[in-house]
C-alpha cells in the first residue's frame, strides 16, 4: 500500500512490511538469537537511543545464513551501531577470517568493545569510513552497509574494485521505512539518497542485484 499523502504518511511509516503474526511465526520458525546477542539486544533497548536501529533476530539470522553461505575470509562492516550486525556476519568466517567494523559515534565504544572482546576476528575502528576505507588493502569477499544514508552510494564506489569477482555487497534499509515511495518533492535528503542509491545499484550492469523486504529492505549484490 502507498501512502496517498503526505499527511497520511506517518500511519504508514509506522507498517510492518510483514503482518505482526506472521513476523512472529518467522522468528519463531527460525534459528533462536545465541544468548550473547540477546543480552547484546537487551542492553541496547536499555541504554541506546534508537534501538531500532539494531539489526534484530530475523536480519540478524539472515546475516548470519549469508556469511555461512558465503564463508567469507574478509568481511568489511561500514556502521557498527552496537555491534550486533558484526558479531551475526562473524559467525560464518572461514578460519582466520577477518571482519573489519567501522562506526564514527565514540559513544557506543565501550559497549562495542565490551560485547566484541571474546571475538578476536572482529577488529573494531573508530572513525570515519570514508578515510579509513581508502587505507584498507584487503580483498573483501563481503561488505555491509550500514551507516549514513548520504553517503551510500560513496562507500559503494569506494570498495567495490576491492570486491572479489563473486563478492557480495549488502545495504541495510533501503526501503526506510516505506519513505523510498513518496513523491520526488516529499522525500528528505536521507531518503532521496537511497532512492538515487537503490536506482544505481538497478542499473550497474557489473552486478546482480535483488532487493528483500527483509527488517528495513537489504540489497543484496552480487559482482559479475
Amino acid at each position: 500500500m502507498r501512502p496517498k499523502n503526505y499527511a497520511d504518511f506517518h500511519l504508514y511509516r509506522n507498517m510492518e512490511f510483514l503482518p505482526t503474526e506472521i513476523d512472529q511465526y518467522v522468528c519463531a520458525h527460525s534459528r533462536k538469537e545465541p544468548e550473547h546477542l540477546h543480552q547484546l539486544t537487551r542492553e541496547t533497548y536499555l541504554k541506546v537511543l534508537m534501538p531500532r536501529m539494531l539489526s534484530g533476530h530475523l536480519q540478524g539470522r539472515v546475516l548470519s545464513m549469508i556469511s555461512h553461505m558465503i564463508q567469507p575470509s574478509r568481511i568489511l562492516e561500514i556502521g557498527t551501531y552496537t555491534g550486533y550486525s558484526a558479531l551475526c556476519m562473524a559467525e560464518g568466517l572461514r578460519e582466520n577470517g577477518k571482519l573489519i567494523t567501522i562506526d564514527i559515534n565514540a559513544e557506543l565504544e565501550s559497549m562495542v568493545r565490551k560485547h566484541i572482546a571474546a571475538f578476536p576476528a572482529i577488529d573494531y575502528r573508530l572513525g570515519n569510513a570514508l578515510d579509513i576505507i581508502p587505507s584498507l588493502q584487503e580483498e573483501w569477499d563481503l561488505v555491509f552497509i550500514d551507516a549514513d544514508k548520504e553517503n551510500y552510494s560513496a562507500y559503494y564506489d569506494l570498495v567495490f574494485d576491492r570486491v572479489r569477482k563473486g563478492g557480495f555487497i549488502i545495504a541495510d534499509n533501503v526501503l526506510w521505512s516505506g519513505k523510498v515511495l513518496l513523491p520526488k518533492e516529499k522525500l528528505d535528503k536521507d531518503t532521496k539518497a537511497l532512492v538515487e542509491f537503490n536506482a544505481m545499484v538497478n542499473a550497474d550492469e557489473r552486478v546482480e542485484n535483488v532487493l528483500f523486504p527483509i527488517h528495513d529492505g537489504l540489497m543484496i549484490v552480487r559482482k559479475k
